[in-house]
């Protein structure tokens, strides 16, 4: 037997709020397992509209989340051919990155990309093999990926501002999770400031705007 591969055009799914033509800053809000984009983008529906413009991009892997019916969720990737999926959407994000860039009227906007849940290892597997640097990251309720090769995350890490967001009541995220991501960043030189917030695996509104609050005021 012989494995073989194709690639073919295909079609991607995002969605968008708020200012599409000269934004203050532009947010790429990537989604985490069994979510879709339509939804999650409601997260961020207290951002100004006038100033901000959120993109919210849809994993290529759709499925029923319970059975053969019923409520559908998305994917960004599994852990087969798992460095095919990744080389597919970071080539996505990069080119709906810049798609979008090119309708602007202007180009003085900054770039933040968060990324929640599966959409951490998204994020940073982007940042560091992609095209597209930001100029912050927040890493929300997910895990950096320890795959990627030291001097990839050095790239484009260690000199953004970083921010990673956990909830106190997180079922997912232990707390020696947390020390063993401390201890990856050090190794990394990556100095990201931590946010805890009370609640489990969501991103609560007031949580977001204390987010939103931390950032100075010479960067948001």
């Amino acid at each position: 037997m012989t494995e073989n591969e194709l690639s073919i055009p295909k079609t991607c799914r995002y969605c968008s709020f708020g200012n599409t033509t000269n934004p203050q800053t532009i947010w790429f809000t990537l989604h985490g397992y069994g979510q879709l984009a339509k939804y999650f983008i409601k997260n961020f529906e207290s951002l100004n509209p006038e100033e901000n413009l959120v993109i919210a991009p849809e994993g290529f892997h759709r499925f029923y989340l319970d059975g053969m019916k019923g409520r559908v969720g998305a994917s960004w990737m599994t852990s087969e051919d798992r460095l095919t999926d990744i080389s597919d959407y970071v080539n996505y994000l990069d080119l709906l990155h810049d798609t979008v860039v090119q309708k602007l009227k202007k180009d003085n906007h900054r770039l933040i990309v968060l990324g929640f849940s599966q959409g951490v290892a998204t994020a940073s597997r982007w940042m560091a093999l992609g095209n597209t640097k930001p100029d912050a990251a927040v890493f929300w309720a997910g895990s950096f990926p320890p795959d990627l090769k030291p001097a990839e995350s050095k790239r484009w890490f260690s000199d953004i501002p970083t921010w990673c967001v956990i909830g106190d009541c997180d079922k997912y995220i232990s707390d020696e999770n947390i020390e063993s991501a401390k201890e990856h960043f050090d190794s990394l030189g990556i100095n990201p400031k931590w946010l805890r917030y009370r609640g489990g695996h969501k991103i609560p509104e007031d949580a977001f705007k204390n987010l939103i609050d931390q950032f100075s005021d010479s960067f948001y």
